[in-house]
């Protein structure tokens, strides 16, 4: 397995997996699938705001995850915070994919000098949970009830990650 930066020719992948896990699961809080347009301009979107998508190949080159990060909200208080995502087709859950391509993804925040990151997963995702919790995410927030999906409401759990020791925002960052 591969792991490296989304270009156009993976939106086909990444555009399957992203409406798998719209019809399929409660990853997505979205009932609406999208077509490959709708992932060319994310895609293009998160390149132009300086964040990486990045994406798992297999060795049929064929895309079988992916993962990315911005801005966790708008204000420029919180320009030192991300949130991210990360996806895994339904046939490779459990293989590694995940963790390797989150691995990936705090080193590009780190680099790029944020300080935190976010995750926001269904309160139900145990082995979501689970992963980033060993990756040195807490739990920091329960948010009951604050979406749905299938006809039941969702819980919003949040982790948190600090990416480097700095005490001051506008300081270097440390590791």
């Amino acid at each position: 397995m591969q792991i490296r930066d989304a270009n156009d020719e993976d939106v086909a992948g990444i555009t399957a997996i992203y409406n798998d896990a719209v019809v399929n699961t409660a990853a997505i809080w979205n009932e609406t699938q999208v077509d490959a347009d709708n992932r060319k301009r994310w895609l293009q979107d998160r390149r132009r705001l300086g964040y990486p998508v990045l994406v798992a190949i297999d060795d049929r080159g064929e895309v079988v995850g992916y993962a990315s990060f911005g801005d966790w909200r708008a204000f420029d208080g919180y320009r030192h915070t991300v949130e991210h995502s990360v996806y895994v087709r339904n046939d490779q859950y459990r293989s590694g994919i995940g963790r390797a391509l989150m691995v990936e993804l705090i080193e590009r925040a780190k680099t790029i000098g944020k300080h935190a990151m976010i995750a926001g997963i269904e309160a139900g995702n145990v082995a979501s949970i689970r992963l980033h919790e060993k990756l040195g995410f807490q739990q920091v927030g329960l948010l009951p009830e604050v979406g749905t999906k299938f006809g039941r409401w969702l819980d919003l759990a949040f982790l948190q990650l600090l990416l480097d020791r700095r005490t001051e925002p506008d300081s270097p960052p440390t590791a």
